[in-house]
């Protein structure tokens, strides 16, 4: 088990606000995240996954999702499986959730942070965010910045 948190960026590149995740993942990278967590495009998803969430203890997931909140509103959720997700994920839903249930089936399911970031159109082919989204990529740092210190601290409580 991997003690260093897993920062997972999903989404379709391909299809621009979408791909966010993989956008915010290549950010904290540029930004230094990799001496504190391990840094993965995870692109939209799937059982491939699997392996990378069962070795870490911590994982902060960024994704977009479809609702009724402003767009480029961020947010932290804290889900406990797949129920706890947004109601409507982006075009990856169903295999991002299969791979949820999987990991609550055989008890592996690490400590995890879901990093939403609202959307509204995701089926534009381009490989760019529109303003609104690219604009939110400090509000996602300044999210899994906390996210890390509150790991941090309990690293060092235990």
């Amino acid at each position: 088990m991997n003690d260093k948190p897993l920062i997972l960026g999903i989404g379709n590149y391909l299809l621009g606000d979408e791909g966010v995740g993989c956008h915010a993942v290549a950010y904290l990278e540029k930004r230094g995240f990799g001496a504190q967590a391990d840094l993965l495009d995870g692109g939209t998803g799937g059982f491939h996954l699997m392996d990378h969430l069962m070795h870490h203890k911590h994982v902060i997931l960024i994704d977009a999702t479809l609702d009724a909140l402003p767009e480029g509103t961020v947010r932290v959720l804290k889900p406990k499986g797949h129920a706890d997700f947004p109601v409507t994920l982006s075009a990856h839903e169903i295999g991002l959730k299969d791979l949820i249930n999987s990991l609550a089936l055989i008890n592996q399911f690490p400590d995890l942070y879901l990093v939403a970031v609202s959307v509204k159109d995701y089926n534009d082919l381009r490989v760019t965010l529109k303003p609104k989204i690219k604009a939110a990529l400090p509000a996602i740092e300044k999210e899994v910045k906390r996210i890390l210190t509150h790991l941090n601290r309990l690293e060092v409580a235990q």
